[in-house]
């Protein structure tokens, strides 16, 4: 009897994840076999946070995966809009936890984490940076999604 509460929390645990597994749709298959690596540093310069690169540059529709480096004296919550939502995160590993609203993730202090993702089509998008401490002063940079090459 005492293990019942446990096979029973087990169970619901195992059903209810599978029903989520259920309603997302699998993507498409992507548009390029290339899975880029692309890293995203974080600073901070003049007193204000500062992500590397400005221009975050990638093949849209394609598999890819963001290495995120926070050398900030302060947690970091990075943003793109549409990216991280509809099932497009693939996996997450590292320094980090999942923002409100699948809107982002937030890089612990002098953490280091691996984002994969599906990116979404062509075209230009803003990314932020923003520090827990210091919200009143967001790094916007872009964001470029480039038709894939061949």
């Amino acid at each position: 009897m005492r293990h019942a509460h446990w096979a029973l929390g087990t169970l619901c645990l195992v059903l209810s994840s599978q029903a989520v597994l259920a309603q997302g749709k699998p993507l498409p298959p992507p548009a390029s076999d290339g899975q880029p690596v692309t890293e995203l540093t974080i600073d901070k310069r003049d007193g204000k946070i500062a992500c590397a690169p400005a221009e975050l540059r990638l093949p849209a529709d394609t598999n890819a995966e963001l290495r995120v480096v926070n050398r900030a004296d302060q947690p970091v919550t990075l943003t793109i809009d549409g990216q991280f939502e509809n099932g497009l995160v693939q996996h997450v590993d590292g320094d980090q936890g999942h923002a409100a609203s699948e809107k982002g993730y937030t890089i612990k202090l002098n953490g280091k984490a691996t984002l994969k993702f599906r990116t979404m089509a062509a075209g230009e998008r803003p990314y932020g940076c923003t520090g827990v401490n210091s919200q009143s002063e967001p790094f916007v940079g872009k964001y470029v999604l480039v038709p894939p090459a061949g």
